[in-house]
């Protein structure tokens, strides 16, 4: 059995339905799974060992006629028997149909002539498991399994590597991350370090710096004292070093995921977004400050506080 995930959206998605993945390879544990995702989101699937092949198709472009006969043709050579679909799009679903595929699983309140199974779509409800619900069309009635990754070795031997390199074996560590769509102010970030480092002197803080955020690790290194900063060349990496920390706080973020998937005690801070589509719920672990206007940059660094020394 082959089985096709066509899942749109950045890495957070991708982690996001790793738990749909692991689901559908213990259902079908001799099948071959493979996903077909955007550009950017390839990177996800180092960390997912369910997955056989990483397809790559570009969701949001403004794909032309030789773009969609190309994934026609690659669909079709694999010869699936099952595509579970995120993407609603009409094309895509076409496309689907026009395969052949024996059994196709997407969103909707009833079937179509493109779909076999049309599974309503919860949005309101955690994502991971809102992804999980598409089991539904294969007859399966099981529980959403818990967000987890799997760590290559190489990577687990680079986060202990790193540690070593910032002398944080002895003291352990705070991982801040403050890069996303959303940024929270650098002054407040700064009142959160500083009475840290108060607080708790010989605990080591760690900034996590991606790509772009140079301006952001810059500013607190000039108002703070004492930091560090860590600097992963890829997920597995990235994954392994929060998997080292005591704590992290961070903003809503593919890092957030990331936390949830190593068990990282975490303090994610949230604007727009709902805490709850994000993070599993009833877990202690894992803790959500919402600001109550909206915007990130409202969130009072005393709240953080309070939410840290409770974890």
């Amino acid at each position: 059995m082959r089985i096709l995930a066509l899942v749109p959206g950045g890495i957070s998605e991708q982690i996001l339905f790793f738990p749909t993945l692991e689901d559908l390879k213990i259902q079908y544990p001799n099948a071959i799974i493979d996903v077909l995702v955007e550009p950017r989101a390839k990177v996800a699937y180092r960390v997912c060992p369910q997955v056989n092949e990483v397809l790559l198709f570009d969701y949001e472009d403004r794909s032309g006629l030789a773009d969609y006969l190309n994934l026609l043709g690659i669909i079709r050579d694999r010869e699936y028997d099952i595509a579970l679909s995120l993407e609603k799009s009409w094309s895509i679903r076409l496309l689907l149909w026009l395969n052949g595929i024996p059994l196709t699983v997407g969103y909707g309140n009833k079937p179509t002539w493109f779909i076999s199974k049309a599974i309503p779509q919860k949005t309101e409800q955690y994502v991971a498991e809102m992804y999980h619900d598409l089991m539904e069309g294969l007859d399966i009635q099981s529980t959403c399994p818990p967000l987890k990754i799997a760590l290559p070795k190489d990577d687990i031997s680079w986060g202990e590597t790193e540690q070593k390199r910032l002398l944080l074996e002895e003291s352990g560590y705070i991982l801040i991350y403050g890069g996303a769509s959303e940024s929270y102010p650098v002054p407040q970030w700064s009142n959160i370090i500083n009475r840290i480092q108060e607080k708790q002197p010989s605990l080591s803080i760690v900034l996590l710096q991606g790509g772009g955020d140079e301006a952001w690790v810059n500013s607190l290194l000039s108002s703070c004292s004492n930091l560090k900063v860590t600097k992963p060349g890829d997920i597995g990496k990235l994954a392994a070093i929060i998997a080292g920390a005591n704590l992290m706080i961070c903003t809503d973020s593919t890092l957030l995921q990331l936390g949830v998937a190593v068990g990282t005690y975490t303090v994610a801070l949230f604007g727009k977004t709902n805490p709850k589509k994000r993070l599993p719920a009833n877990d202690d672990r894992f803790i959500a400050i919402q600001s109550p206007t909206y915007n990130l940059g409202d969130i009072q660094a005393s709240k953080v506080l309070e939410k840290i020394w409770r974890t």
